[in-house]
């Protein structure tokens, strides 16, 4: 179809988001060539559910744990009891399977779309995921730069940029900072990529190391995805990775048992997100309805220390194991607070069924003031062999959604190059179609020898 049709619906310019008229062809403000919008791929966006509450999580049996005692537990946050990493796909914090009920939908993640609409196309969806640069194509490190320490343009390569962000020679926007990110910290590497479809990048992730009490290490990884059709949501998913690193920085040297650490990290950042809706410098006048669009973002973190691998979540990001040797089997060790997971878990839907419907993606737990209920789900494993963790949003995992896709997609080499590991992932979601923004961290599992240095 004509693109000039679907432009005629764009709110705003995508480069510069000026407010455009029907039939532009070009911003008026920064010159964008508005023909570049391509049709809206066939993809369905991330939604959000409202879920009654099912009442507290019944606590897990108590079995001893070789750590010192985690402190102000209650019987939600006794930590659960460890197991290999294939073993299980995941528990809540009570070691039960998450709830089944299902409710009715509250909002979609993506800008005001109604549930009916969400098949309609572009322009009765309400989706204004726009024309970006491939991140594949675009330098993303800082140019060498001329004279003076000006940043040279991606585009161009000779251009000085402005301080807005242009290009002086051709007018080229700047890649935005968080539209490409990576970050490597020793035993730890993550990357966070903008895609092909989206204007921004709303997710945002936090790596970290420090030390136990006894001198061991503990590495950590946070990914956070924003809630598109909650205001802010770039900004909710830096505050929730934030105050979430900080937290287990500020617990874990001080003996916090991990499980208990990374349930605290979540409730810190939930806190923090909630208290973005509170800022009055952000509200809008006479804005009646800014509680019930409240910054929102899901949650998803891994812990290695002491031998444990601690995963943490809400919402519908996901953590995986992949063996170091590929013929032992891969395992999903999160289960989405989604309505396809509660469909499956339900038994009224088979696995293919309910990701087949289009309220699959409709999220049931998220981190934000509109939430009916914040219920962290956090799990314990011990793997008996070295592999590598993958903690990822449904950007990545759209594209390898099962344990042996993912598997598939992870390159040999990650388990010893996790940035590497980490840019290919991203990449394989570049390729896929890049509809999501898409974020990655890998976390290589080392397992002690039996015997080893053993006198």
């Amino acid at each position: 179809m004509s693109q000039i049709h679907q432009q005629a619906s764009l709110p705003g310019c995508p480069s510069c988001e000026e407010p455009l008229e029907s039939g532009d062809l070009f911003c008026g403000a920064c010159g964008y060539d508005l023909s570049a919008v391509p049709a809206r791929p066939g993809d369905r966006p991330t939604v959000a559910i409202t879920v009654p509450a099912q009442g507290p999580p019944a606590p897990a049996a108590a079995r001893p744990v070789e750590w010192p005692p985690a402190s102000e537990t209650d019987s939600s946050d006794l930590p659960a009891p460890t197991h290999r990493a294939a073993d299980l796909p995941g528990v809540d914090s009570g070691g039960e399977p998450l709830p089944t009920a299902d409710g009715p939908a509250v909002r979609f993640d993506e800008p005001h779309v109604p549930p009916s609409a969400v098949q309609d196309g572009p322009d009765a969806s309400g989706d204004f995921e726009l024309a970006a640069p491939d991140p594949r194509t675009v330098e993303h490190a800082t140019a060498v730069a001329p004279a003076g320490g000006a940043k040279v343009c991606v585009a161009c390569r000779s251009g000085r940029v402005d301080d807005d962000g242009y290009c002086e020679n051709c007018g080229h926007a700047q890649p935005r900072e968080r539209d490409h990110m990576e970050q490597e910290l020793g035993a730890v590497a993550a990357v966070s990529d903008r895609g092909l479809r989206h204007h921004r990048n709303e997710d945002a992730f936090a790596v970290s190391c420090t030390a136990l009490p006894d001198g061991s290490p503990a590495v950590v990884a946070l990914v956070c995805d924003g809630v598109s059709s909650a205001s802010r949501p770039d900004e909710a998913s830096a505050a929730a990775a934030s105050a979430a690193n900080e937290a287990l920085l500020e617990s874990l040297p001080r003996g916090t048992h991990p499980q208990q650490a990374m349930h605290e990290a979540i409730v810190a950042a939930s806190e923090a997100v909630n208290a973005l809706a509170q800022d009055p410098g952000q509200a809008l006048e006479h804005d009646q309805h800014r509680h019930q669009n409240a910054p929102a973002c899901t949650l998803v973190g891994a812990i290695m220390a002491g031998g444990l691998l601690v995963v943490g979540w809400v919402g519908d990001s996901r953590v995986y194991w992949v063996p170091e040797d590929r013929s032992n089997p891969p395992a999903r060790l999160t289960e989405d607070d989604s309505w396809a997971a509660q469909m499956v878990a339900a038994g009224l839907m088979n696995e293919a069924e309910a990701y087949a419907d289009e309220r699959a993606h409709a999220i049931t737990g998220w981190l934000g003031a509109d939430a009916y209920e914040l219920e962290p789900h956090t799990a314990s494993f011990k793997p008996d062999r070295p592999g590598l963790v993958v903690v990822c949003t449904d950007g990545l995992w759209n594209y390898a959604e099962s344990a042996a896709e993912m598997a598939a997609a992870v390159p040999p080499e990650a388990y010893g190059r996790p940035l590497h590991g980490a840019q290919v992932l991203v990449g394989h979601a570049l390729d896929g179609g890049g509809h999501d923004n898409v974020t990655v961290a890998l976390l290589p599992f080392a397992v002690a020898v039996p015997g080893a240095g053993s006198a």
